[in-house]
């Protein structure tokens, strides 16, 4: 399986819209994405190149394994 790597911060709302997010709220540099069956909100910021531990952390939020993001990255 390929690596996480850093990815601009549009590539990860098109991966997280494919996924049944969709953007609530913008504040400042960050972006808030919901899904109904979520408890939490996804937060996206804003960055060129959004880092590793922050995509790690908003798989975790969505309930995504690596395998369903690679998925929808490619697609």
């Amino acid at each position: 399986m390929p690596r996480l790597t850093p990815q601009p911060y549009k590539d990860l709302i098109r991966v997280f819209s494919k996924a049944g997010f969709t953007i609530s709220r913008q504040q400042g540099s960050h972006i808030v994405m919901n899904r109904p069956r979520t408890d939490r909100p996804i937060v996206i910021p804003k960055y060129k190149e959004v880092g590793v531990s922050i995509i790690k952390s908003c798989l975790r939020t969505a309930g995504m394994d690596r395998e369903e993001y690679f998925r929808l990255l490619v697609d």
